[in-house]
């Protein structure tokens, strides 16, 4: 592999990391296998603490396509947790708000996410790397600071469920970019006239990539130093 002409190294990120850490620990053994200082590395995609599976890592000139590959639909599986709200929509906060969940049907629940499928406005979580006047969402948020988020436009293309065990709602999701599933959980309760909250998260696959295919970091890292 020729990582300074360009490589796309598919990662399975564990829970708690950041794509960040990724990052660094992958160019950390890649500057140390190549001897160049300021070998490119970078993420096409975010992808939470709180979330675990596939990141795509770009290396070299393979940067370059980053906001392309950036653009492609995305798979998530995960579970919502009807009967409470936080305010970050998932478990980075507290839990603000209970409902009684147990008059909900599975026929209200298919029918929810059949209701949010398609092209829509949604609504950023606060708790969010949204900038507003060039400060962080999740800073102002965290600092108890008033703000207001645009929506924007995003486009659910296919919205399964895979499990009801109530509270729990478990879900597979084909997204366009820039959608937030966390937005989608509250939304989803919301619409049920209850609260929701995300509590678990995995991205499946980026446009052709999938996490079938995709090395652990501690992999990526024994097979860069092994070249």
């Amino acid at each position: 592999m020729n990582f300074i002409s360009g490589e796309i190294l598919l990662v399975n990120k564990p829970l708690h990391w950041t794509s960040f850490q990724v990052v660094n620990k992958l160019r950390y053994h890649l500057r140390k296998k190549t001897g160049v200082k300021n070998i490119k590395v970078g993420h096409a995609g975010t992808l939470d603490p709180l979330a675990d599976g596939l990141l795509v890592i770009c290396t070299g000139k393979k940067t370059k396509e980053i906001e392309s590959l950036m653009g492609l639909e995305k798979v998530y599986s995960g579970t919502i947790t009807l009967g409470a709200t936080t305010p970050s929509y998932d478990l980075e906060t507290a839990i603000d708000k209970v409902f009684d969940f147990t008059a909900i049907t599975p026929e209200q629940i298919y029918s929810t996410a059949v209701k949010m499928t398609g092209e829509q406005d949604q609504l950023p979580p606060i708790f969010s790397a949204k900038k507003v006047d060039g400060k962080r969402a999740y800073d102002l948020a965290r600092q108890g600071t008033d703000f207001v988020l645009q929506p924007k436009r995003i486009t659910i293309h296919a919205f399964e469920i895979t499990a009801i065990r109530l509270p729990e709602v478990s879900f597979r999701i084909r997204c366009s970019k820039g959608t937030y599933i966390r937005s989608i959980a509250f939304d989803f309760g919301q619409l049920l006239n209850n609260g929701g909250h995300l509590t678990a998260l995995r991205r499946e696959e980026i446009g052709t990539f999938r996490l079938a295919e995709a090395k652990t970091v501690d992999e990526w890292a024994g097979f860069i130093d092994s070249l």
